[in-house]
């Protein structure tokens, strides 16, 4: 499936003019320049995810996820021109749709009146989507979706590619997901250093 994302135009728009710091064709206004730039950073990361669907709608993705596991998700443009991103996940439930929020320094995913746990932030949607995985290690706690009168955790367990990966791409995730930052990172040879660093998630 080819699709057509929102933000293609932004990536080779003119410099950035900081008295109208919009995304072309969704009108989404940013506070500062550096928001504009966590956002950027974000796109150009989830590009090179390989589970980053683009201009899909929520009829399409829930099309696309019907007959996958459950825990099987995936990340596409919102559809609400009010937001950026949005979550698309199978649960036990059939496939839901959460739009991912943002805010001068973070994104989050939406709030519920009905959950009562505070939501975590995250400078990069690769690091929320992590968060909700199983190996993610978070100390038990699990969030919980409310859709219909019904309350289900969410847990997200593999994405759903849209494309083929590269070995550099492969191997890349697999050392992000076993390398001890803080303590081996800085042995690596530069160029290997900033290779990882332009994808520093391991999904």
């Amino acid at each position: 499936m080819v699709t057509h994302s929102k933000f293609v135009s932004v990536m080779s728009s003119r410099p950035l003019d900081s008295t109208s710091m919009r995304l072309h064709q969704r009108y989404k206004t940013f506070s500062s320049k550096a928001q504009y730039q966590m956002v950027l950073s974000t796109l150009h990361k989830l590009q090179e995810s390989g589970f980053y669907w683009g201009a899909i709608n929520g009829k399409e993705a829930n099309a696309m996820l019907a007959s996958e596991s459950t825990g099987t998700f995936l990340v596409r443009d919102s559809s609400d021109n009010r937001h950026l991103f949005t979550l698309s996940v199978k649960t036990a439930s059939g496939t839901k749709n959460l739009r991912i929020q943002s805010d001068p320094t973070s994104f989050f995913l939406q709030t519920d009146p009905k959950n009562v746990q505070s939501v975590p932030h995250f400078d990069c949607i690769l690091k929320l989507v992590h968060y909700y995985m199983p190996q993610s290690k978070r100390g038990g706690n699990m969030y919980y979706i409310y859709s219909g009168g019904e309350k289900i955790p969410l847990e997200l367990v593999k994405p759903l590619s849209c494309s083929l990966s590269t070995l550099q791409h492969l191997c890349r995730k697999t050392v992000n997901g076993h390398l001890d930052i803080s303590s081996k990172r800085d042995q690596l040879p530069h160029p290997l250093k900033d290779f990882l660093q332009e994808y520093d998630a391991p999904i």
